[in-house]
């Protein structure tokens, strides 16, 4: 029964995944995306990894992907120009796209892969904490990847923020403390006029 289960979700992800590639419309594929990302957490509920199933969920679905569907529809995004020169490069995409499916098959298989390399984990008790055992040996075997990986998370987002922040020349930009700063006298002249005369 639980292979059955396993299989059900391993078709639905893998459905999923094609189709957050194939869809065209891009609200479509967050969605699709959104759908992987819950197969993904179930199938991650069978490997007794229930703290990284529920932050997929609650980070994921909950927080980024809600956050992509508001920017993508926001944007209104133009698909005419996006699906010109789709059969230009064809060629190329489908010559990379089985290079891909060939490094796959090569690496995932029985051999490397298979119930005989790679046995079923062992059922823990239930006083065992898989969030305990994560943060173990992140902080322990992987500290270094775990430290590097946040610098270069750290980097991205000065990155973004300088890129974001910096004046350009063709664009128009307001000045808030300069608009906070004017007073009435810098923007509203009286004046005095003499009433005209009724003819």
């Amino acid at each position: 029964m639980e292979k059955t289960i396993f299989y059900i979700f391993a078709a639905i992800l893998i459905f999923a995944a094609i189709r957050v590639i194939t869809a065209r419309n891009p609200v479509h594929c967050a969605l699709y995306l959104v759908l992987a990302f819950f197969t993904s957490a179930a199938i991650w509920l069978f490997l007794e990894a229930e703290f990284l199933a529920i932050v997929l969920v609650l980070v994921y679905v909950g927080a980024v992907m809600v956050l992509f569907l508001f920017v993508i529809m926001m944007l209104d995004i133009n698909l005419v120009p996006l699906r010109e020169g789709f059969t230009k490069y064809l060629p190329v995409g489908v010559l990379v796209a089985f290079l891909i499916v060939f490094q796959i098959a090569a690496v995932v298989g029985t051999r490397h892969f298979g119930l005989d390399a790679m046995p079923s984990p062992p059922r823990h008790g239930p006083g065992y904490s898989n969030t305990e055992e994560l943060g173990g040996v992140l902080y322990t075997v992987y500290v270094y990847p775990f430290e590097i990986a946040a610098v270069i998370l750290l980097v991205a987002i000065v990155a973004a923020i300088a890129l974001t922040m910096r004046r350009r020349h063709d664009s128009k930009s307001q000045r808030p403390s300069e608009q906070v700063a004017v007073r009435r006298e810098d923007r509203v002249r009286i004046v005095k006029m003499p009433a005209e005369k009724k003819r």
